[in-house]
């Protein structure tokens, strides 16, 4: 009887932690939130179809183009989603069995092969730069529920979208699809949206106008996933390895530079 009791006691004691559990994430979410205070964006006068004509970089030279997840190609999200973070709709921000598969490769290798972050905590990561070592991880991993306690899974896309990097001064895809490509993020071709899902993985060491052989080899490897997971087909993958890795002329938008000031000129004072 005395350790029946021990054992139902022990039970009784559960819900309290839980609470102080409850308590003690709530006061941490207070004492540090999330740094969600919008980057100083980099303007841009654009035509009536979108088409950049002037850019206004930021003070630290950085040109975004603001998108929406409907201003971007299906494409893209598909081989961003399934080469990156397959189940970012359905995870709560970190997944288990991804970090478990990561950190297993990386003690077979004897070197970092998979970081097993989700989008999320990559997300995370650029809100939050951190070192790369344990303790950073836990902030990682803490900025990353903090995300999706606070904002649907389609506002933590959003976040990626614009304000992932793509290697220079570019920062998100709509900012990348139109100084590498000439072109909007809607028009992507499937070789063109795999290219671009892949480059924030390494930015500098995979830019297609310093290495092309590089940004194509990694390119194709999301083309192979996206085979191999059966999302597009034998034959558009097939295409699309075909395709040689193809830049427009990199030139920042320097279109109509009187028009572009007067309208930035004018939306300023207007803010004011």
């Amino acid at each position: 009887m005395k350790r029946g009791r021990i054992g139902r006691s022990r039970w009784l004691l559960l819900p309290g932690a839980l609470v102080t559990l409850l308590i003690a994430l709530l006061l941490a979410d207070r004492i540090w939130p999330l740094p969600l205070a919008e980057v100083n964006p980099a303007r841009v006068v654009v035509a009536e179809d979108g088409t950049p004509l002037w850019r206004f970089a930021d003070a630290d030279g950085i040109w975004r183009y603001p998108v929406t997840i409907e201003e971007v190609s299906p494409r893209y999200l598909q081989a961003l989603i399934q080469y990156e973070d397959r189940w970012f709709w359905s995870h709560p921000g970190v997944n288990p069995l991804a970090i478990a598969r990561a950190a297993w490769q990386d003690l077979r290798s004897a070197r970092v092969v998979s970081g097993g972050s989700t989008l999320t905590m990559q997300v995370a990561r650029l809100l939050d730069p951190h070192p790369r070592t344990f303790g950073g991880k836990v902030r990682q991993l803490w900025r990353a529920m903090q995300l999706e306690w606070h904002l649907s899974k389609r506002e933590i896309l959003t976040l990626y979208l614009n304000r992932a990097p793509f290697g220079g001064t570019l920062q998100g895809v709509g900012a990348a699809s139109w100084a590498y490509l000439g072109k909007s993020p809607a028009q992507l071709s499937y070789a063109e949206a795999a290219l671009l899902a892949v480059l924030p993985q390494a930015p500098s060491r995979l830019r297609p106008d310093r290495w092309p052989e590089r940004a194509q080899a990694a390119r194709d490897k999301v083309l192979e996933r996206m085979a191999s997971q059966q999302v597009w087909s034998a034959q558009q993958v097939r295409e699309s390895r075909e395709e040689p890795v193809w830049l427009a002329p990199r030139q920042m938008p320097q279109l109509a530079p009187l028009f572009a000031r007067r309208v930035a000129s004018r939306d300023k004072q207007s803010k004011i």
